[in-house]
This record gives structure tokens, sequence and C-alpha cells, in this order.
């Protein structure tokens, strides 16, 4: 594979990366503000569950910005082709992130109970609804997405907002919520005591149980689903666009990586084994153990995505020979080679900084410190 080849297939693994630091942070923060009613029954225990997350959940937005920014420089034609053709989707998605930073910052600042309750509600909807549409933009990417390109590469999107919501986008999106929860749960025993620590763990291991059935459920699902495949075109590292190549539609054809590198399957094996022993670590309240488990369980569904999409990045149900593809929606060497350059010095950076903010701050969060600290959450 030549230089140009190469830093696409690179730019390829950075951007699954990259998803997957999403999925695990804000993921994270996400679960806790889906279960916050659940593990908190009085305000004083949802306080206690904010300020478990308080001093990260801003912070881990950076992996949200990250993902953006690296589709729009590294693959802009995906870029333009999705926000485009997702744009009701991309609003809600928006509208319902909004909500957070003003959950977080206005919750408790009136002592109204109708306020609180308000707000707990927010927060609820700004970490459903998001995680939700997370895993449902996998499952639209294995069904195809309605567009077409116009002869000067004009995409042009000819479904509908209901069309995105068929059911296997909804089980992927179950999937996505599940493991969220599993991740918010683990959060909530790391940081609370009592019953709220009994109450995260159990649903941490109802949520690992969902997930494990809907991630064999969608395996199954896939497998009898057409697939795209690769028939023809300019290799990869040639300069090339949608309008050169030529795509087939074949029953299984999502497992045909699988077939051809058995190998691949350690990523599937993965996700099972994150979910199946974060089941356990939970029940053996191992809560930090169970935690890094569920992000190997993130890493294993992404990647498992990922590997059977390949090199497919946007597929076209429209016009299948359309379809977006790591190699013809990538953006030039240059730019792909300094991005790279970036990468190498912002991403351990990231990694670390969040490292050791965890380490400063971690502990159980007591409730009586939030009740007595009036800039607590």
């Amino acid at each position: 594979m030549e230089l140009y080849g190469a830093l696409q297939f690179i730019w390829w693994l950075l951007l699954g990366v990259l998803l997957v630091g999403l999925a695990v942070m804000v993921g994270m923060d996400m679960g806790v503000g889906t279960i916050l009613r659940y593990v908190g029954r009085s305000d004083t225990e949802r306080r206690v569950a904010l300020n478990i997350i308080g001093p990260h959940w801003d912070g881990n937005q950076v992996w949200f910005i990250l993902g953006g920014g690296a589709v729009f420089a590294a693959f802009p034609l995906i870029y333009a082709t999705a926000f485009s053709g997702f744009y009701v989707v991309m609003l809600l998605l928006l509208w319902s992130m909004i909500m957070r930073p003003l959950g977080f910052e206005y919750r408790s600042k009136l002592p109204s109970p109708a306020w609180r309750g308000t707000w707990d509600w927010a927060l609820f909807v700004s970490g459903c609804v998001p995680m939700v549409v997370f895993g449902a933009a996998f499952g639209n990417l294995f069904r195809g997405v309605p567009f077409h390109f116009e002869w000067n590469l004009t995409s042009t999107y000819t479904g509908s907002f209901l069309g995105l919501l068929n059911p296997f986008a909804i089980l992927c999106g179950l999937l996505s919520l599940s493991l969220s929860v599993f991740m918010g749960s683990a959060t909530v025993m790391n940081g609370a005591e009592g019953v709220m620590y009994e109450r995260a763990r159990g649903l941490a291991r109802v949520a690992a149980i969902a997930a494990v059935v809907l991630f064999a459920a969608g395996g199954f699902w896939v497998h009898g689903m057409d697939g795209y495949t690769h028939a023809g075109g300019p290799g990869a590292g040639v300069p090339q666009t949608p309008l050169q190549q030529s795509v087939a539609l074949a029953p299984g054809a999502w497992f045909a990586n699988y077939r051809a590198q058995p190998l691949l399957w350690l990523v599937p094996t993965l996700g099972f084994a994150g979910m199946l022993a974060g089941l356990a670590a939970a029940g053996a309240r191992r809560s930090h153990l169970a935690w890094w488990l569920g992000a190997a369980a993130w890493l294993g569904v992404v990647g498992t995505a990922g590997v059977a999409l390949f090199p497919f990045l946007l597929p076209s149900s429209s016009v299948p020979a359309q379809s977006l593809t790591v190699w013809n929606a990538s953006s030039s060497r240059l730019t792909l080679a300094w991005m790279v350059g970036f990468a190498l010095v912002f991403v351990p950076l990231i990694l670390w900084y969040t490292s050791w903010a965890f380490y400063v701050m971690r502990g159980k969060v007591k409730a009586a410190e939030v009740a007595a600290d009036e800039h607590a959450y």
C-alpha cells in the first residue's frame, strides 16, 4: 500500500479510536443522566450522582468535538453528505445536548422541587436521546442511507426522518443505550455508597444482560441482511470519486471481512467478553473493574461494526455504486499527513489529562459534603 492509502487506513483507525473514546467517556456521563431518577430517589441522592461526574462531564465533551472535527477534516465528503441528510437528527442531537450543561448548572440554583424535577427530566432526555441516536446511526449504515450524487458531486438525500427510525436502527440504539447505562451505573458505583451503590449495581447487571442479548440479536440480523461489496474501481491510494466505482449487494456480505481474515472474530469476541465479564464484576462488587470491562465492550462493539463495514463509511441505498468509502471520501495526502502529526501530539495529551483528572478526583462523594457545599451541583 502506498503512502496515501496507508494514511487513509490510519485515519479510518483513528476515527474508530475517537468514536470509542466518545462512546466510553461521553456515554458514561450520559448514562448517569439516564439513570439519575432511578439511582437517586431524593434530591440529595440525585445531587450526589451529579457530583460524581461533575468534575469530568464537560471535559469529556472533547471526544465529541474531536470526533466531529476528525470527520470534517479527514473525510469531508462524509461530513457534508451526512450532515445535510441527517439535518433533523443532528438538530435533535444538538438540542438534547444543549440541555445537559443547562441542567448541570441550573438544577440546584433554586430549592423548588418542581424546578429541580424539571431539570432532572431534562438530564434524563439529554442522556438517553444522544446515545440512542449514536447507536441508530450505526444501524442505518448497515441498511444503507438514501442519498445519491449529481454529476458535480452535490449530494441529494431522498429519505425521511421516520425512515431512519427503522427496527434495526432502534435495536442498535437500544444496544448503545444499554452500554451507556452500564457505564453510568459503574460510575455511580465508583462514587456512591449505601443504597445508591446497590441500585446502581443492580442496574449495571440488567444493562449488561440486555447488551449481550441485543448484540447477539444484531449479529444474527446483520447475517441475513444484504451487505455491500466493492466490486470494482480505482484501487486504494488512487485519486477517485464516488462516481467511478461499482458496488454489489449480496446476503451476508457484511461478514466478508471476517471470512477473509478469521482473526478479526476476536473483535466481536471482545465485545461479548467485556459485557459478560462486566456483569460478573458488577455482581462481585468490583466497580472499577466493571468500568474498564464496559470500556472493552464498547471497543468490541464499535470495532465489530467498523470491521464489518470496511471500507464503506456511508453506504448509499439509493445508488449503491455511489457509496462513500475510506478510499473515495478522504482528504488529500498532505491534509491526512498533517492530521496524523497533530493526532500523535494531542490524543496522548487528552488521555493524560483525563487520567490525571480522574486520579485527582477519585473517591466517594459524601451526601453531607454535597449538602454543605454551595458550589456543588
